[in-house]
C-alpha cells in the first residue's frame, strides 16, 4: 500500500478531503502511526535472533566513528546527528559494539553495566583506568563508556576505530514523498493500511466523530495481527533439543 492509497483511505473512514484533512495534517498523523508501530515491532523483536528494521533503509544499521585519545565517553545522541546522518538514524536499541585495532582487526566489546563494576570492588574511575584498547562497553543514559579509554594509537586505530550495531525508527515519509506517493511502509504490507486507521482515528477524536471508537478497535485489532505475526515470522529457527540432566541421590 503506497503512501498515496494511505491517505486517500485515511480520508475516505474520516469522510474528509484534501482541504478539511490537509497533506500536512495527515503527514504528521501518519508518521506519527508509523514510528509507534516501528516501536511496537521492535519492542516484540527485541532479544530475538532476527531483529527489526524498516526495509527502506538502503544501509545497514551500522555506524561507524573516530575515537578520541583517552577520551572513555561518548555521547550517542550527539554521533548520530554529526555528519550526514538523518535523525532517523539515531539509535532506539544497542545490539552491540566493536572496536579496530592497531592491525585492522575488530574486536567485540562485552556489555557492562554501572553495577556489574561495583560488585569488583573497585570504584568507577578506577576500573580499567590506564588507557588501551577497549574490551567492554557501559551504556549509562545517552553515553557510551569505554574501559579502558583508547590509547593514542598505540593498540587502536582511531579514525574510524569506533563500530555501533543499532535498531532504528522508522524511515518516515516526507512531504515531497507524499507528492510521489509511491513509497510504501518498511514492515509486512498486509498490515500497511493500520497507519490509514490510526490516521484516521486521530482526525476523529479531535473531531468527536462517531466512529471514533470503532477506528480505535481496529486499530488496536490490525496491531495485535500484525504483532503476532512478526512474533512468528523465524520460522527457520528450530528448537534444540536437549537431554535434561538429573541428578541422583
Amino acid at each position: 500500500m503506497t503512501i498515496a492509497d494511505i491517505n486517500i483511505l485515511a480520508r475516505f473512514l474520516t469522510n474528509t478531503d484534501t482541504s478539511s484533512y490537509t497533506a500536512a495534517q495527515l503527514l504528521i498523523a501518519v508518521n506519527k502511526a508509523y514510528e509507534r508501530i516501528t516501536g511496537r515491532i521492535i519492542a516484540e523483536t527485541a532479544g530475538g535472533t532476527w531483529p527489526y528494521g524498516d526495509k527502506n533503509y538502503t544501509a545497514f544499521p551500522t555506524f561507524t566513528t573516530t575515537l578520541v585519545n583517552s577520551q572513555a565517553e561518548y555521547d550517542i545522541d550527539a554521533l548520530f546527528l554529526t555528519g550526514t546522518y538523518p535523525a532517523t538514524y539515531e539509535p532506539l536499541m544497542i545490539l552491540g559494539v566493536e572496536v579496530l585495532d592497531n592491525t585492522s582487526i575488530w574486536h567485540p566489546l562485552t556489555p557492562i553495566s554501572l553495577q556489574q563494576i561495583r560488585e569488583t570492588g573497585i570504584a568507577q574511575v578506577e576500573y580499567l583506568k590506564t588507557d588501551g584498547r577497549p574490551i567492554e562497553y557501559e551504556k549509562r543514559e545517552n553515553l557510551l563508556v569505554l574501559y579502558p579509554a583508547p590509547d593514542n594509537g598505540v593498540s587502536v586505530t582511531l579514525s574510524g576505530g569506533l563500530k555501533i550495531f543499532y535498531l532504528r525508527t522508522a524511515d518516515a515519509f516526507t512531504s515531497a514523498q507524499v507528492t510521489t506517493g509511491t513509497k510504501v511502509p518498511g514492515f509486512p504490507s498486509p498490515w500497511h493500511e493500520i497507519l490509514a486507521y490510526e490516521a484516521a482515528y486521530m482526525y476523529a477524536v479531535t473531531r468527536q466523530l462517531p466512529n471514533a471508537n470503532q477506528l480505535k478497535a481496529d486499530v488496536m485489532q490490525k496491531e495485535k495481527e500484525l504483532l503476532s505475526f512478526i512474533s512468528r515470522r523465524n520460522q527457520d529457527d528450530r528448537p534444540i533439543i536437549t537431554m535434561k540432566h538429573e541428578p541422583h541421590f
